[in-house]
């Protein structure tokens, strides 16, 4: 073991699901500056790793714990912060961070009180061509804006009831990530003016939706859809005085006027723990709720249409 390791944070991750396995547990096992001491779930566990069937009896588990990475659904997840900030520890949140933004705001005040640091993670922003994009829209002027963002939910979420469950999102579960995208690339603010979704009948979370916003003087459109097949979309198309931009596949591919195209890697997890271990280091959080606020605004003006019964 290396001195960076001795000295590395200890962290106890929850949720052991698709996510977790699919891009924690590879940043993790790739960054020195973590220990994976202790996992909680109530369906899986790790080989070698300390498994509980809760955070409760991960808290009490005797770990020596710095940190708690959280990759639950956001329904629940408010207490499960709690109880580690109230823990003394460092907290990581997937996103959608909360199932509110009450509840997101009521964590911050609670880790500024008890002096440690909380970070609402965006993934979509660590995409490789998210910072190039933010960098070559400074200084010009935006015409017009539009997000399409379409996936297949069955893919995606197998099973997963819960997303469309009361407080599970829906379509805005992915469509929150390009709305993370435009409020990280965009010089003024994203402001809703007009939305719809459509809600299958007996469940709470629309499975497609549209939005109207306003970016400055320059319209901003995105449409979300759940239940795309075949290719997948995850566009956005910048208009400017200086021609069009235009972000691809979630962000990792970015497209520019006269310029060759750029893609790299997907390191969009390996930049979060490493933004979270300098977060903890520097005694600072991040806890930006942009993108969620335009969720809720979507859910507070969107006119909502009844579809038919979906099942997984």
């Amino acid at each position: 073991m290396t001195e960076r390791q001795e000295n590395a944070i200890r962290l106890g991750l929850v949720g052991i699901g698709k996510i977790a396995r699919d891009q924690h547990l590879p940043a993790l096992a790739s960054d020195d500056c973590f220990v994976l001491a202790a996992t909680a779930s109530r369906n899986a566990t790790l080989d070698q790793i300390p498994g509980h069937a809760d955070i409760t009896a991960m808290l009490e588990g005797g770990h020596a714990l710095d940190a708690v990475s959280l990759c639950t659904p956001p329904d629940g997840r408010h207490a499960q912060a709690l109880a580690a900030i109230d823990a003394g520890l460092h907290v990581m949140l997937e996103k959608p961070p909360a199932a509110t933004l009450s509840e997101i705001a009521a964590l911050a005040e609670r880790a500024r009180a008890r002096g440690v640091t909380l970070f609402t993670t965006w993934h979509s922003r660590e995409a490789a061509g998210v910072g190039p994009a933010r960098a070559w829209l400074t200084g010009k002027r935006i015409d017009a804006v539009r997000i399409a963002w379409r996936e297949d939910i069955r893919r995606w979420h197998p099973g997963q009831e819960w997303i469309l469950a009361p407080g599970g999102f829906g379509v805005f579960d992915p469509g929150i990530n390009a709305l993370s995208i435009a409020t990280a690339i965009l010089p003024d603010p994203l402001l809703l003016e007009s939305a719809w979704m459509d809600v299958p009948e007996g469940r709470a979370s629309p499975l497609a939706a549209g939005l109207t916003m306003r970016s400055g003087g320059a319209q901003v459109t995105a449409a979300f859809d759940f239940l795309q097949t075949g290719p997948q979309t995850w566009d956005i198309e910048v208009d400017t005085d200086a021609g069009m931009l235009r972000l691809r596949m979630g962000g990792s591919i970015l497209q520019l006027p006269d310029a060759p195209e750029m893609q790299a890697p997907d390191r969009e997890y390996a930049r979060l723990y490493a933004r979270f271990a300098e977060l903890v280091a520097a005694g600072e959080s991040d806890v930006d709720i942009r993108p969620i606020q335009l969720v809720a605004d979507a859910f507070l003006l969107a006119e909502r249409r009844m579809t038919a019964p979906f099942a997984f």
